[in-house]
């Protein structure tokens, strides 16, 4: 995590002088301010630090060292509990279904969406509570 904050860390410094860089370099041309280019790279640099920000955040919440970090350390330390998944269960497949109705609704037509928002409540409730039903109730 340390390589990555590093890297953020220069991307943004590199992005921060890219963009007066830029500024300059446009202002000398055209004699204006290119707006784009300008915003694009200054946002760039804005998000890189911000990520950066965001890891050293974490990292200093972790306590230090991970095992990623550490040259002696096996693949067992750092394998983390990705959670509990049912193999079996078909709920995904209905709400992949209908969140993919519901954007292509927003690209092709806002009435798809309208048809598709009942698919996405249907698979979004039944994944919540197919343990509560059923064989598998507890």
């Amino acid at each position: 995590m340390r390589t990555n904050i590093a890297v953020l860390s220069i991307l943004s410094v590199y992005f921060g002088l890219l963009v007066t860089v830029y500024t300059v370099w446009s202002l000398i041309a055209d004699g204006q301010v290119e707006w784009a280019g300008t915003i694009a790279i200054g946002l760039s640099g804005v998000l890189s630090l911000f990520i950066a920000f965001y890891l050293q955040f974490q990292f200093s919440n972790q306590g230090g060292e991970l095992p990623e970090d550490r040259l002696e350390a096996d693949i067992d330390e750092g394998d983390p509990e990705m959670g509990f998944y049912s193999p079996w269960s078909w709920w995904p497949v209905m709400l992949g279904a209908g969140a993919a109705m519901s954007f292509a609704g927003l690209a092709v037509g806002f009435w798809i969406t309208l048809y598709a928002l009942p698919l996405v409540l249907i698979g979004l409730v039944g994944w919540t509570y197919e343990y509560y039903r059923g064989y598998f109730a507890s």
